[in-house]
């Protein structure tokens, strides 16, 4: 069976992942506002996956190495709380944020699922 080469980092993709995965979560969070109460829980979780990946995005926080994504995600991940515009339920918005930071760590440590791009994943 042949083995698995790893992957080299290329900060182009992360980044372009990170602005579509904004784009896409700005739309999910449309919908699900149009969704009304049903959809509140839809809302906060695509409104932290716009928070994560927007706060990767800005100043000195840029995926240029794993190293330096993986150590943002981790200091992300440290906060108390969680502070954001548009948030129906702090609580949930704030477990919504820490799952996804998670996510985000393993994918930066496998390097593997920033190619993907479609909206839905």
């Amino acid at each position: 069976m042949p083995e698995k080469t790893a992957k080299t980092w290329d900060p182009a993709i992360v980044r372009t992942w990170l602005e579509r995965r904004v784009v896409a979560a700005r739309a999910d969070q449309v919908v699900a506002e149009r969704g009304g109460y049903a959809l509140q829980d839809d809302c906060d979780k695509a409104t932290a996956e716009e928070m994560v990946c927007s706060l990767m995005l800005k100043g000195r926080t840029t995926p240029d190495t794993q190293e330096a994504l993986s150590t943002a995600l981790r200091a992300l991940l440290d906060r108390d709380e969680y502070l954001w515009r548009g948030v129906y339920n702090d609580t949930r918005f704030d477990r919504h944020v820490r799952s996804y930071v998670k996510r985000l760590i393993k994918m930066t440590k496998t390097n593997d699922g920033f190619e993907k791009v479609a909206h839905y994943q």
